[in-house]
């Protein structure tokens, strides 16, 4: 699969996100400030905003759900194995949502490993030798409803919904 890069800024793409979900509650793992985040929260000041540092989440955070989850710039500074956990633990426990900014030549994670998270490839940024890539999780869209999952499809359609077994 050829790589697209996007016109767009990694800034630009998280502002994007944060306009289309409008949180109103927000994780942020690893960076210590983010423009995107900045403006997002000046023009939003009811957004209640979470910061915590690159490893696991402390017990007050963990111990609550968010909106939306972004992680930049953590999983390079990471264990491959605690950034696991802690992918899989705030898309299970935290958020519905999330977003993970990442340079995979800087850390130890290919793309399949996303993927086996349930996340998917969004934008890939280029600036000289980095590679930024963006990716999302969310749990509305992750998996569509098939088309054989319906009443015409019963063996007695005309009982769907009428007899509890």
């Amino acid at each position: 699969m050829p790589e697209t890069l996007s016109p767009r800024t990694p800034q630009q793409a998280l502002a994007a996100l944060l306009a289309r979900y409008a949180p109103q509650r927000l994780l942020l793992v690893g960076a210590g400030a983010l423009p995107a985040v900045e403006a997002f929260q000046a023009a939003h000041p009811d957004c209640q905003i979470a910061h915590a540092a690159a490893g696991a989440l402390p017990a007050e955070l963990a111990a609550q759900r968010f909106d939306l989850a972004l992680i930049v710039d953590c999983l390079e500074h990471l264990p491959k194995r605690a950034g696991l956990e802690l992918l899989g633990g705030i898309r299970n426990l935290n958020a519905s949502r999330l977003a993970v900014l990442v340079d995979l030549q800087a850390s130890a994670w290919q793309e399949t490993d996303f993927f086996a998270l349930a996340l998917q490839v969004s934008e890939r940024f280029q600036r000289d030798e980095q590679t930024l890539n963006l990716f999302t999780y969310d749990l509305l869209d992750y998996k569509q409803v098939p088309d054989w999952l319906n009443a015409k499809f019963w063996a007695n359609p005309e009982n769907f919904g009428k007899y509890w077994w």
